[in-house]
């Protein structure tokens, strides 16, 4: 191997150095200061953790406040003037904004930048561009990449050109440059048609448990909230879990024995986020369709998360969207390890009417699961006792 070829690869492999941007806007500056300000701050800490999930560097992060967003910049002329010395001076790659940014946005940015720019949408995407193993989740992830890219094929990109690779170019966006709209309209409908075709499967896949009258229960949640280790945990699936943001695209269901007389499929699900783009929600229509066609929600929440609050109340608008709001649901508060000792509860919750509105434990250690399997078992009903393993 040459010395020039060696420094290529190596080139090659180191990440993007990201400058992240957030904005405080003003309809996101209600409550007191300290409340906006730590709103503020927790958004910005996850959008550090999504551009490390997507494989770049925060090298950099900058702020702002306005009223409202500038139509042409969405952050005013002289704030892109000093991001644009700071992309010079720090050799950055990539400017995230940690906002949905408009393509005439966007577009004008990377002309004053002279870098490329993703929102918070294209970079969600690109997560879920690395992370989709199985047929659909490639399928799925596509077609919200193309429907993205659609309004943002224009021109404007002469500058940009040159480059390829990097965070958010992963599939059709290597090529979104030569591509025009008839082309990706023809590839958006033909994406369609194979998922509306892996849809029929899913549901001729479903009807054998429908028919045994066996009750499915779907793990839903924000991100990271421990979804995946809470599903081994129970079935010993062995399913990838990590403790990183949408570490789980594709849905994986089990067969899980509770006692003689009950038994239930389990199903681990895609984790949501705050603004989760609603082309995602679209795309990955046939895989939520799972979460709306169980019988119970288990929505895990992570118990140490200082903004435990929003993260459920981000799901449950997710919920809602997907029609899956009216299922009986069970709050399963995970992560109470990491709890200080005077905050930690433990066991099962009941309201007035002695009905289970939660369960306490930690995945992780392994403390309160027999809880969990005992709420499971009072909405359960008998089912035959088979240990299979499903992929879906």
């Amino acid at each position: 191997m040459s010395g020039k070829t060696g420094q290529n690869i190596a080139a090659q492999a180191q990440p993007e150095r990201v400058m992240l941007v957030g904005v405080m806007l003003d309809q996101e500056r209600a409550g007191s200061s300290a409340v906006r300000l730590g709103g503020f701050q927790t958004a910005l800490a996850e959008a550090i953790e999504l551009v490390k999930a997507a494989g770049g560097d925060p090298v950099l992060v900058e702020t702002a406040k306005r009223d409202r967003p500038h139509t042409a910049l969405f952050v005013g002329t002289g704030k892109a003037a000093e991001l644009s010395e700071a992309v010079a001076a720090d050799g950055i790659d990539l400017v995230v904004f940690n906002h949905e940014l408009t393509p005439t946005q966007e577009r004008n940015l990377e002309k004053i930048l002279q870098c490329r720019v993703l929102d918070r949408v294209g970079l969600i995407l690109a997560i879920f561009a690395r992370r989709a193993r199985t047929q659909e989740g490639r399928l799925q992830v596509e077609l919200a990449q193309l429907s993205h890219l659609a309004g943002r094929l224009i021109r404007g990109y002469g500058h940009l050109q040159s480059q390829r690779g990097g965070i958010g170019m992963k599939g059709p966006g290597e090529t979104k440059l030569e591509t025009d709209r008839r082309l990706i309209a023809h590839r958006i409908n033909a994406l369609k048609k194979q998922l509306a075709n892996l849809k029929k499967q899913r549901a001729l896949r479903r009807k054998p448990r429908e028919s045994g009258g066996i009750k499915t229960f779907a793990l839903v949640g924000y991100t990271n909230a421990g979804k995946s280790t809470l599903f081994n945990r129970l079935t010993k699936a062995g399913a990838y879990a990590e403790n990183q943001l949408f570490a789980t695209l594709d849905t994986t269901a089990r067969r899980l024995y509770i006692h003689p007389e009950c038994s239930i499929i389990l199903t681990d699900t895609v984790g949501f986020v705050s603004d989760l783009p609603h082309k995602l929600i679209s795309a990955f229509s046939a895989t939520l369709e799972e979460t709306a066609q169980a019988d119970v929600l288990l929505h895990v929440v992570d118990a140490a998360a200082p903004n435990s609050g929003q993260q459920i109340e981000d799901v449950e608008n997710v919920l809602q969207e997907i029609h899956a709001s009216d299922i009986p649901c069970i709050k399963v508060y995970n992560k109470t390890d990491l709890l200080p000792s005077e905050a930690r509860q433990n066991g099962i919750k009941r309201d007035s009417t002695g009905k289970i509105t939660a369960v306490y434990l930690s995945a992780a250690e392994n403390t309160g699961i027999g809880a969990l399997r005992e709420a499971i078992a009072e909405y359960c009903a008998a089912a035959p006792n088979t240990d299979e393993t499903e992929t879906l």
